[in-house]
């Protein structure tokens, strides 16, 4: 998938009109359908700004009473590690399936039936669709753990797998080929969220990343196999024209 995600540019926004202070600090921002009646844009693009920037530390959810904005302002780390798309997954395999474990105490319906939208739209939506779906999907479970910790981890691992390059081209390497096992791994860790079963939870979120991770390894030994014949003909071409000149 190409281009900013639409809650990304939403947050971006309701960043702006933090610093330009419509927003000051400790203030409670306006409701979900205020917000975006005022942007334009849908509720749920609403919501997932909203975690987006609590991840970064700019808002609070406060469960129950609304989303404020934080005191205490932190700047966004622009700087990323030069991280593999191996690494980034094994992060996400340890961190994810903790947060779907934690979520499966804390979720609360709403949240089940957004997962199940989204799963629908997963398995029947175009190929952006589904992209989007499964980020939204993974940043869901992550705000159901109720831990602004967790979310912030997991944010900070998409964006790896977003903006570092060799990791975004790995992902999608695989993921075009993979959507009918990535929508069946997905509606088997919503199952288990649904039954809120910590443990089903946790081990349906590790074999949807142990599956990935082979589907990595396959197909970067296929880029090899390509490279090398690649560089093969090359050899063959050189020698074929030194050939000819003796």
């Amino acid at each position: 998938m190409t281009g900013k995600r639409l809650f990304q540019s939403v947050a971006e926004q309701i960043s702006g009109l933090i610093d330009e202070g419509a927003f000051p600090p400790g203030t409670r921002l306006p409701g979900e359908r205020e917000l975006a009646e005022r942007l334009n844009v849908s509720r749920v693009t609403i919501r997932e700004a909203e975690i987006a920037l609590q991840a970064i530390g700019r808002l609070e959810i406060k469960t129950g009473s609304g989303v404020y904005v934080s005191e205490n302002q932190a700047e966004e780390r622009t700087s990323l590690p030069a991280a593999s798309a191996f690494e980034v997954t094994e992060a996400r395999l340890l961190v994810e399936s903790e947060a779907a474990a934690l979520a499966a105490h804390n979720i609360t319906d709403e949240a089940i039936e957004r997962l199940a939208g989204l799963v629908e739209k997963m398995r029947t939506g175009s190929e952006e669709e589904a992209n989007e779906a499964d980020e939204e999907f993974h940043r869901t479970i992550a705000a159901a753990s109720n831990n602004a910790a967790m979310v912030h981890t997991v944010s900070s691992l998409w964006r790896m797998r977003e903006d570092i390059p060799n990791v975004k081209a790995t992902y999608e390497a695989v993921c075009v080929h993979d959507a009918a096992s990535r929508t069946a791994e997905h509606e088997a860790i919503f199952f288990a969220l649904r039954d809120r079963d910590p443990s089903g939870a946790r081990n349906a979120m590790r074999e949807h990343f142990h599956r990935l991770i082979e589907a990595m390894l396959d197909a970067t030994e296929k880029m090899a196999m390509e490279e090398l014949q690649v560089q093969a003909s090359k050899s063959r071409e050189r020698f074929a024209a030194s050939a000819k000149i003796g």
